[in-house]
């Protein structure tokens, strides 16, 4: 093997390495944004973990984030949530998700 097809590799393990990080921040913010909206629907602790299963699994019905604005913001539309909110809220709890599976939670 060169030293070309060494790096080639590498630079491959890299970007799966990173695609596969993306996911998982991507499926533990949906999750951590379900269990705050729960919240703020004021769900049992219950039924907050399976809202926050609902909120993840809107996240196949599209590529992009707008599928699991919309169900959120349908859901909590009668809570005077805007859509703004939510994207400001994705955008902090992105950077929980990160943090937590870095920290290996």
């Amino acid at each position: 093997m060169t030293t070309f097809d060494k790096r080639e590799e590498g630079f491959e393990k890299k970007f799966a390495l990173d695609e596969e990080l993306k996911f998982k921040a991507t499926a533990r913010r949906n999750k951590l944004l379900g269990l705050w909206a729960a919240a703020e629907l004021g769900k049992t602790a219950a039924e907050a973990d399976a809202y926050a299963k609902e909120v993840v699994a809107a996240d196949f019905d599209e590529p992009g984030d707008d599928d699991v604005v919309r169900k959120v913001a349908g859901d909590l539309a009668s809570k005077g949530v805007t859509e703004d909110q939510i994207r400001s809220k994705m955008q902090e709890l992105l950077a929980e998700a990160v943090r937590q599976i870095r920290a290996g939670q």
